[in-house]
């Protein structure tokens, strides 16, 4: 991914579920308001996903108690199914995702652009713990 004076991420998580499961969790909204947060005291009241090249995509996070809210957006730039999403953000910060098989396990890998606010350990714990929960929401379901 080229990144050009940015700062590539990459966050990994293995699923104990065929691909064709973990795409359809990771892209459908009804899916992702139940996994798209990074901690309990947050959530995702609202999701919105055109997958399509040039698609927009729209996730709502908010913290539960009312007092923080954003949206997290962009536009789809590849959408390969079940093998590759790339888009960019509202910020112009890119991400692709990569998933992989093996046998009844799919590879779910998430690399991105980091922003000059945070730390980037603490943009790495936060958007692994996004696919964390996104692993434990498809393997519960």
């Amino acid at each position: 991914m080229e990144t050009k004076d940015k700062t590539a991420i990459t966050v990994e998580t293995t699923i104990k579920a065929p691909v064709e499961k973990v795409w359809k969790y990771w892209t459908e909204p009804k899916h992702i308001i139940n996994w798209c947060f990074a901690s309990d005291d947050w959530h995702a009241p609202q999701a919105e996903n055109d997958l399509k090249e040039k698609g927009r995509f729209s996730t709502t996070m908010a913290a539960k108690d009312g007092s923080m809210s954003f949206d997290f957006a962009g536009v789809y730039t590849q959408v390969k199914q079940h093998e590759v999403i790339k888009y960019t953000m509202d910020d112009d910060r890119k991400v692709d995702i990569q998933f992989s098989t093996n046998g009844n396990e799919t590879k779910v890998m998430e690399t991105f652009e980091a922003e000059n606010t945070h730390p980037i350990e603490m943009q790495r714990g936060g958007w692994q713990a996004i696919l964390d929960n996104f692993r434990q929401y498809v393997e519960e379901n």
